[in-house]
């Protein structure tokens, strides 16, 4: 078979070295990995074999220079690790002269990037997603949080498009503020109302405030095809840190696989898409958000069975492949590693940056 190079961008991302890990796992051909990022000390970039600097994808450079990029490297597939090239990329897809892209088109991703479209567009289809009401201003804010039961029950608020937990924060009233302020790392997430009301005041776009989900949490990979969902790997939350699992399991859950199934197959999906439920006070599933590429910690879904990067991979070249079987079970406990390199070296900038 034939070896593959793969351009692998936003290799810098948390989750980058494991997906390019569950590349270097491919027996059945050389796959060369060729790794982008916008920041020249991204730990990816030293974990390919050929890296480059490149804009950030919502810069107007981003897709002359991808473009180079291919033409230079000769690459075969481009896998994007970041929520935020999506939609260029699906824009431009003509300008990558027939390389493949894993990346979905441009309505469904325009739809699923913005929480507020997603969770309207899922709501009249009758899926589950939590009680949410969007808000422009302090006042709207406070009227919404009342209204979904502040401060007896805990709320949220988010912006309908972020990147990780950016801008995500738990309402309770009974938060203690010095604790919090002396006794805990600053990454934490629980704030008050009157906290958040002050800072806020200064005006903001649109937040959405969202129903407080305090049951388990589910991140579930997909390969789907055509809206068609080949395999689903539903993965049980057990620890996480800024946003991204550091314990996790793969967990058969046919409630959730069904719902993801019911989501893929109304957007039309393709390739890897990552969709993020939690069960509500009443025991429902309901979706907290959607990522349509691979997730940051798909390489446990990997090491389950389904190299999941690699059978997007094949199907956008129309190549055939079975379904493995799924290691129903298995737990991943993410620990720090380090990368040494004396004197660090200067990645050349794509061609035109």
């Amino acid at each position: 078979m034939r070896a593959l190079k793969v351009i692998v961008t936003a290799c810098g991302a948390p989750g980058g070295p494991g997906i390019i890990k569950a590349l270097r796992q491919v027996k059945e051909r050389g796959i060369r990995i060729i790794g982008t990022d916008a920041r020249p000390t991204a730990s990816g970039l030293l974990l390919s074999d050929e890296a480059y600097v490149a804009p950030h994808g919502q810069s107007k450079l981003y897709i002359p220079a991808m473009s180079k990029l291919v033409e230079k490297t000769r690459a075969d597939v481009i896998l994007p690790l970041s929520s935020l090239e999506l939609l260029s990329l699906s824009k431009n897809i003509e300008a990558f002269n027939g390389v493949k892209v894993i990346v979905n088109k441009e309505k469904p991703l325009e739809i699923a990037l913005n929480k507020k479209k997603c969770y309207d567009y899922l709501k009249t289809r009758n899926m589950p997603v939590p009680n949410y009401i969007a808000v422009h201003d302090v006042e709207e804010l406070e009227e919404a949080a009342y209204t979904l039961g502040y401060p007896e029950k805990p709320v949220c608020f988010k912006p309908p498009i972020s990147k990780g937990q950016r801008g995500f924060r738990i309402l309770r009233r009974d938060t203690d503020l010095k604790k919090l302020l002396l006794e805990t790392k600053p990454n934490n997430t629980v704030t008050t109302l009157e906290s958040v009301s002050n800072i806020l005041s200064k005006g903001f776009e649109e937040l959405l405030v969202v129903e407080y989900l305090p049951g388990p949490e589910y991140s579930v990979d997909s390969l789907v095809k055509n809206g068609e969902s080949l395999i689903i790997v539903p993965r049980k939350r057990i620890e996480t840190k800024l946003g991204i699992s550091s314990v996790g399991v793969v967990e058969r859950n046919e409630q959730v696989i069904q719902i993801v199934k019911k989501i893929n197959e109304t957007f039309k999906f393709d390739y890897n898409i990552n969709i993020q439920l939690k069960y509500s006070a009443d025991g429902t599933p309901k979706l907290v958000e959607i990522n349509p590429r691979v997730s940051g910690t798909i390489c446990l879904s990997s090491m389950a069975g389904p190299n999941l990067p690699y059978l997007a991979i094949k199907l956008a070249l129309g190549e055939n492949f079975s379904i493995p079987k799924i290691d129903w079970g298995i737990t991943m406990v993410r620990c720090w590693d380090e990368l040494y390199v004396k004197g660090f070296p200067t990645l050349p900038k794509i061609e035109g940056y």
